[in-house]
């Protein structure tokens, strides 16, 4: 029977130490001289913590504000819009206002218009009435008197039957005058020698 030898652990391998180049050289130290690190980065960690977490909650204080302001935009952009349309509508309102004012009052300066010219018409036609009242027969008795307006009859009897008459009654008077004449002279040549009395007569026309 053969039995083989236990395994024997392998050495460590001897850690690897170049070979000098230079000289060594040494420096003191005194105890408290290098960084501690506990000790020196705390502060400055401190610090960072503390200026991220400012930095944080003035982010997040900022993000709120952003919030409040945005809604608070919101919120004056939509009172903003409700007041426009208010003011709109006020203003609408004030137009159809004035519109209606100036239609009222054009329609009340025609009506004092129309009541001013039918007053002047009444005025003038009565003005009118009075003065041809008196007019008119100042107008026709001038016409009449002036021979524009007459009676055919009358007109033709004054223009024609009575010059015609009183010319006959002219010669038949000239006539008679003409023959009371000659009956006068007749008459003395006839009564004169016989010493008759001359007797007159006398011939009212």
């Amino acid at each position: 029977r053969c039995q083989t030898d236990a395994f024997l652990d392998r050495p460590a391998t001897p850690l690897f130490i170049p070979a000098k180049s230079g000289k060594d050289v040494a420096t003191q130290i005194e105890e408290g001289e290098l960084f501690d690190f506990d000790t020196e980065v705390q502060p400055v960690l401190e610090v960072l913590i503390g200026k991220t977490v400012e930095q944080a909650l003035l982010d997040v204080l900022e993000e709120e504000e952003l919030a409040s302001l945005r809604s608070q935009q919101r919120a004056f952009q939509e009172l903003r819009n409700a007041e426009l349309v208010e003011v709109q509508r006020l203003e609408e309102q004030e137009r159809r206002h004035r519109e209606e004012k100036v239609r009222r009052l054009k329609q009340q300066r025609e009506v004092l218009e129309n009541e001013r010219v039918i007053a002047e018409k009444i005025a003038a036609r009565g003005f009118a009435q009075q003065y041809l009242a008196d007019l008119l027969p100042s107008v026709y008795n001038t016409l009449r008197d002036q021979g524009y307006f007459y009676d055919p009859v009358q007109r033709d009897i004054e223009t024609g039957f009575l010059p015609w008459l009183m010319a006959e009654v002219d010669s038949a008077l000239e006539k008679q005058e003409t023959a009371l004449t000659m009956f006068d002279s007749e008459f003395r040549i006839l009564c004169f020698p016989l010493n008759i009395d001359y007797l007159y007569f006398y011939t009212v026309k």
